[in-house]
C-alpha cells in the first residue's frame, strides 16, 4: 500500500519540530489572551462556496467534495477562517459582546499539484481577532505573526501590505480593470484570460511575465478607495512603524479569497522559489454576517506549517534535542518483572523518563542498546539484585556502578533526579 499523492507521514524524528512549533505558538497566544479552538475537518460544501467565493480556484478546482450517505454535500476544509466564522455563529460566541481572540492548528485539504511546501493535505496555524473595527487589531495580529516567526528562528522574510477597500469600491475598480484588460485579452496567459470576468483581481497576482507587463500600467485599486478605507490603512501602517515592523506597500497585492476587505497582507521569503508566501491574512468584516450571523468585524492570518518547516528545519534541529530516556531499564532473570513494574511507577511519579527493554537479550546486549539510545544511566535488575534486595545503577558515561537498597529507594530516585 502506498500513500495517496500529496500526503505525507510525519515521523517521530520530525514530529518533535511540529511539537516545538505548537508549544511556541501556544505560549505566545496565551500571553496575548488568544484561546485555542478546534473545528471539524468536514463542513457543508455551501460554507466554503458562500465564504471563499464561486469565482476562486479553491472552490472551482481545489476542494475535496463528496456526498455522504444522507445525500449531504460535504467538503474537507480547504482553509480555517470559514470554519471559525461558522463556529462563532453556531456557538453564539458573540453573546459575550467582547472581542473573541481565537487560534487554531490543523490539517487543510486542497487538490493541487504537489510540490515543495505544498501538499494536498497540509497544515495551517492561524489566529482570528473577531469583534473589533480598530486598525490596532490589524497591527496586533501582524505583530503576533512577526513575534512567532522570530521566536521560531525565521528571519529572512519581508512583509507586503495593501488595502483592498470595501466591496463597492472593488466593484468599481473591477469594471475599470476589466475594461483596461479587454484589448489585451489575447495576450494574457490562459489562467488570467479565464479569470477576466469571474475573478479579475487575481490577475494582479499573475506570475506570467507578459501579463505582468500588461497590468503594469493598469488602473490602481488604491485610486478607487474612499476616505474610510484610506484612513484605516494609514492607521495600520502608522502602528506598524511605531512597532518597528518593516513592510512594503504592494498596491497589486490581493488575497485569493472573496471575504477580505480593507487590510490584506502577506509575509514572503526568498527561500522557497515561487511558493514564497509563508503567512497571509487580512480583514474580513462582512463574512460572519454573510454566513447568517450578526454584523461582527474580524481580522486574522494563517501560516503554512510545511512551508515554514522548509525554512527553519535546520535551526530547529540544532536547537531541539531529541527526547532521550534518562535511564534504561535492563532486566535479566526469572523474577524481575514485578520489581521493574514497581520501579516504573516511581519513575513516572518523579517525572524521570525511561526505556524498558522487552527483548529478553543478554545483559551485555542491553547495555549496548542503552548506550545507543543515549540514556544517561542503566538500572539493572537480575536475580542477583532480587536476592540481595537492591538495584544496580550503571552510569554509562563513566561505567561507574553503584547498588541501592530496594526497600529504601529514595537515594536512588534522588540520584536519578540530579541527572534529569
Amino acid at each position: 500500500m502506498q500513500l495517496l499523492r500529496g500526503t505525507k507521514d510525519i515521523l517521530p524524528d520530525e514530529i518533535v519540530l511540529w511539537q516545538h512549533i505548537e508549544k511556541t505558538a501556544s505560549k505566545i497566544m496565551k500571553l496575548a489572551n488568544y484561546h485555542e479552538i478546534r473545528t471539524p475537518i468536514i463542513e457543508p460544501t455551501s460554507l466554503f462556496k458562500r465564504s471563499i467565493g464561486n469565482g476562486t480556484d479553491i472552490v472551482n478546482k481545489e476542494m475535496y467534495n463528496f456526498t455522504d450517505q444522507n445525500s449531504r454535500e460535504i467538503t474537507l476544509r480547504p482553509e480555517g477562517t470559514a470554519s471559525i466564522a461558522r463556529a462563532f455563529i453556531n456557538n453564539k460566541l458573540y453573546k459575550n459582546n467582547t472581542t473573541n481572540r481565537l487560534w487554531y492548528l490543523g490539517p487543510m485539504f486542497r487538490y493541487e499539484r504537489p510540490q515543495q511546501g505544498r501538499q494536498r493535505q497540509f497544515h495551517q496555524l492561524g489566529l482570528e481577532c473577531i469583534g473589533s473595527l480598530n486598525p490596532m487589531a490589524d497591527a496586533e495580529v501582524i505583530r503576533i505573526a512577526h513575534k512567532l516567526l522570530k521566536e521560531l528562528g525565521c528571519s529572512n522574510y519581508t512583509m507586503e501590505i495593501n488595502s483592498i477597500g470595501q466591496l463597492e469600491e472593488r466593484k468599481k475598480y473591477k469594471q475599470s480593470f476589466i475594461e483596461y484588460l479587454e484589448p489585451y485579452i489575447n495576450d494574457l496567459d490562459n489562467n488570467s484570460r479565464n479569470k477576466l470576468y469571474t475573478n479579475p483581481l487575481k490577475i494582479l497576482d499573475s506570475k506570467d511575465i507578459k501579463t505582468k507587463e500588461i497590468i503594469y500600467n493598469a488602473p490602481c485599486l488604491h485610486d478607487y478607495l474612499d476616505t474610510p478605507s484610506k484612513k484605516h490603512f494609514e492607521k495600520v501602517c502608522e502602528y506598524l512603524e511605531f512597532l518597528n515592523i518593516q513592510y512594503n506597500i504592494n498596491k497589486q497585492l490581493v488575497r485569493g479569497l472573496d471575504y477580505y476587505n480593507y487590510t490584506a497582507f502577506e509575509i514572503k521569503t526568498k527561500s522557497l522559489g515561487t511558493q514564497d508566501t509563508i503567512c497571509g491574512g487580512g480583514r474580513y468584516d462582512s463574512l460572519i454576517q454573510e454566513l447568517g450571523g450578526p454584523s461582527v468585524p474580524a481580522v486574522g492570518w494563517a501560516i503554512g506549517i510545511e512551508r515554514l518547516l522548509l525554512i527553519i528545519r535546520d535551526q530547529l534541529n540544532n536547537k531541539i534535542q531529541e527526547n532521550k530516556p534518562i535511564v534504561y531499564l535492563a532486566i535479566n532473570g526469572q523474577n524481575t518483572e514485578k520489581e521493574i513494574l514497581n520501579l516504573i511507577q516511581l519513575l513516572e511519579q518523579k517525572g524521570i523518563s525511561y526505556h524498558l527493554d522487552l527483548d529478553n537479550n543478554s545483559l551485555q546486549k542491553q547495555l549496548k542498546k542503552a548506550d545507543r539510545q543515549g540514556a544517561k544511566a542503566c538500572l539493572i535488575i537480575r536475580d542477583y539484585e532480587i536476592t540481595n534486595n537492591c538495584i544496580t545503577l550503571k552510569k554509562l558515561s563513566t561505567s561507574e556502578q553503584k547498588q541501592f537498597n530496594i526497600i529504601n529507594i529514595d537515594n536512588l530516585i534522588q540520584t536519578l533526579e540530579k541527572m534529569n
